[in-house]
């Protein structure tokens, strides 16, 4: 196991530990923490023994497709490598259940040619290996994945408009949820989502997953496409099987990374395609209790494409990319919420 040491934040995560405040906690904004080992986008996130973990990812301008697993340390403030997955995979989303990481779905090729994949990797974090599980009912990417009460929840994303599928043309947004159960290998389905859509975000809070943002890749009538961001936020009980809408994100964003602090959902960055291409900086916070949303500090690196993860009352947001559908950095900043 390599490890990429940070800076000088594992000193300030220690005076942290200790009592004393951050670089992040005096100011109010955001400080720089290790960078990931190569730059990358299109990844996301999960929290597991006081690590955050990452899988693959797009590099090289969106050409390159990763294979990496990677293990950040908040406390040393440095990157761990780990066992690579089998097989490279871009918006490939990550589950914790049964003390196993699962990899699940996500797109193999450099874009445009994104094939859509059904395959489940599993890390077995006593063994330190991968295999693989009961495949995905449906191949697809971009959707967002999370756990309760030891079910995998795979929700929306894009799926492929034929069984041949294999370019970024070739998708279409879902409402599909299938339920993964680690116990019996099984897949199940829960009620569809109310808006199909790609490139959301999403967090568990209270036993109910949070799915918010994202796009919609509309098909115009002369033949083109356009991605359209949405603001829309929807929230599922898994024990009722039903769905609600919320308060919506202050501003429509697509490619955003999110994480829970305090009970309150937290959302990063994004892009937009339409009417103007650009990269987002903005940061929110909603808390459920209100169904309001506040800002948070702007991103010090506007980015997409990020994942972010919080330990305690820190969060970090992590790679991504500063220009519309390319620009992958190794970005990692950080922000302790009061």
């Amino acid at each position: 196991m390599r490890h990429i040491t940070g800076t000088k934040l594992a000193w300030l995560l220690t005076a942290v530990m200790l009592g004393a405040p951050s670089a992040a906690m005096a100011d109010g904004g955001w400080a720089s923490a290790a960078p990931l080992p190569t730059p990358r986008q299109e990844i996301y996130s999960e929290v597991n023994g006081g690590l955050i973990y990452t899988l693959g990812g797009l590099a090289d301008k969106a050409q390159s497709v990763l294979d990496d697993f990677l293990a950040y340390d908040p406390i040393r403030d440095e990157w761990r490598e780990l066992p690579p997955m089998p097989g490279p995979r871009h918006h490939i989303t990550l589950a914790v259940a049964e003390g196993r990481m699962y990899g699940i779905g996500g797109f193999t090729g450099g874009f445009p040619n994104w094939k859509p994949m059904d395959t489940v990797f599993v890390y077995d974090f006593d063994a330190g290996s991968w295999s693989e599980t009961t495949p995905l009912p449906v191949a697809r990417g971009e959707h967002v994945s999370e756990t309760i009460d030891g079910k995998i929840y795979v929700i929306g994303g894009r799926i492929g408009s034929t069984p041949t599928a294999a370019t970024y043309q070739e998708h279409v947004d879902t409402v599909s949820v299938d339920v993964f159960d680690p116990a019996t290998g099984v897949w199940s389905k829960a009620a569809d989502a109310p808006t199909a859509r790609n490139s959301a975000a999403s967090a568990v809070i209270d036993g109910k997953i949070y799915v918010v943002g994202g796009r919609h890749y509309d098909l115009q009538h002369e033949g083109g496409a356009v991605n359209v961001n949405l603001a829309v936020l929807e929230v599922f009980d898994p024990r009722s099987g039903t769905w609600e809408t919320k308060a919506p994100l202050p501003r429509p964003s697509g490619g955003i990374s999110a994480a829970v602090v305090k009970g309150k959902l937290l959302v990063f960055g994004g892009e937009q395609w339409t009417p103007t291409k650009l990269v987002i900086a903005n940061a929110w916070s909603y808390d459920p209790a209100v169904d309001q949303w506040s800002p948070l500090p702007d991103l010090k690196t506007p980015r997409h494409g990020t994942a972010a993860a919080a330990i305690g009352e820190r969060v970090f947001v992590f790679g991504g990319a500063v220009r519309t559908g390319a620009g992958d950095v190794a970005t990692n900043e950080t922000l302790t919420i009061d």
